[in-house]
């Protein structure tokens, strides 16, 4: 079975705070939403701030550390119209502007920061949406979801494709199709494998590939896995843990 997984981008602003916890978890009610932050701006040349309707919540994250919380985890923020601004760590200088967007409450979002340091237009720094589901696979199955945070996916025509097999076996027909940047895939459920699944990016309808790496996880596990870039290169991904 496969579970939707909407991506829109957005220039963020938060309505309003947990008292002294923004992005706290002890902050939250059962209302509030969850949400974490991924840098994939591959050419930042120094760590980011995220500031929450002027206050600071996350500090220097970077490319070489891009995750806040450490997966599972997330932070609880406030449900409802909110924002986000990055800032170059230590300063006001805005990477991303504050723009708008809205969380449901008690949903989970991933947050990623897309583009190029001195991007313009659709290779500009912004922050994309991700709707998460964390609910365990059925008996005997794992999951996986991929997201693209690819700048360089950009020029492609039709974006990304990407194969799930178990190891050895050709591509065949893509798992995901025409990812493009910002978007989540469905939840793609496989039998367990003690052997893993190694997982192929390659162009859209083009069985050229980019790069590959294999998996293994417990029976029971999801693992979103983000497209990410070296240089100018589609060259990686950074692996979620998000159950399992």
């Amino acid at each position: 079975m496969r579970r939707l997984s909407k991506a829109v981008p957005v220039a963020l602003s938060l309505a309003s705070l947990c008292l002294l916890g923004v992005f706290a978890a002890s902050c939250g009610s059962s209302g509030s939403a969850k949400v974490r932050l991924i840098d994939a701006i591959s050419d930042g040349n120094t760590g980011l701030d995220v500031d929450v309707n002027g206050t600071k919540v996350f500090t220097n994250i970077t490319f070489a550390s891009p995750v806040q919380p450490t997966p599972p985890a997330y932070m609880g923020v406030p449900s409802g119209a909110v924002t986000l601004e990055a800032v170059d760590t230590g300063t006001t200088t805005a990477v991303i502007a504050n723009t708008n967007a809205s969380f449901s409450g008690s949903a989970q979002y991933t947050e990623v920061m897309t583009g190029f340091t001195n991007g313009s237009g659709t290779s500009a720094p912004t922050f994309w949406t991700v709707s998460d589901n964390n609910t365990a696979p059925t008996a005997g199955n794992v999951e996986f979801r991929i997201i693209n945070g690819s700048t360089n996916s950009l020029p492609l025509s039709g974006g990304l494709d990407v194969y799930i097999v178990q190891p050895g076996q050709g591509l065949g027909t893509p798992q995901v199709s025409g990812l493009t940047l910002g978007q989540g895939s469905a939840y793609i459920t496989e039998n367990f494998n003690a052997a893993g699944y190694t997982v192929y990016v390659t162009p859209h309808g083009i069985q050229n590939v980019f790069f590959n790496i294999t998996y293994q996880t417990p029976t029971g596990s999801i693992r979103t896995l983000v497209i990410v870039d070296s240089g100018n290169s589609i060259s990686s991904f950074l692996e979620l843990n998000d159950l399992g």
